[in-house]
């Protein structure tokens, strides 16, 4: 018994050509929000130590946020935080059986992606 599924497969995958639906492209940046905030937090931490320790450290937690580099840094974790928030909440409802038909899933992959854009955007002009 042949199995000729398996003698069309490609050698290989060429992943510049593969076109990922938006609720593939909600899922993998939740993946990778999730181990950007990992990543990050002991640089979060001591940001949220600096700020309350003392007054010195206040004025090193001052000088450091205060770059435009590391706003931005910041402006990009925020992001992270909104869409991981989002797209979870998302994840939540599908495991309760929610939105699983197809427009449904894609529309709410589309309001994950509006809102957590929205959300930064708004937040980031008034922490800037």
């Amino acid at each position: 018994m042949a199995n000729t599924a398996s003698k069309t497969r490609p050698k290989h995958l060429q992943l510049t050509a593969i076109r990922l639906p938006i609720p593939g492209i909600v899922s993998i940046l939740h993946r990778v929000s999730g181990a950007g905030l990992f990543l990050c937090l002991p640089l979060l931490l001591w940001l949220f130590a600096a700020s309350l320790g003392s007054p010195e450290t206040f004025d090193t937690f001052s000088a450091v946020v205060g770059h435009p580099l590391v706003k931005l840094l910041l402006l990009g974790l925020m992001w992270a935080y909104l869409h991981h928030f989002c797209a979870g909440i998302r994840f939540l409802l599908l495991d309760m059986h929610q939105g699983l038909e197809l427009a449904a899933a894609r529309k709410s992959s589309v309001a994950v992606l509006v809102v957590s854009l929205t959300l930064t955007v708004i937040l980031g002009v008034k922490l800037w």
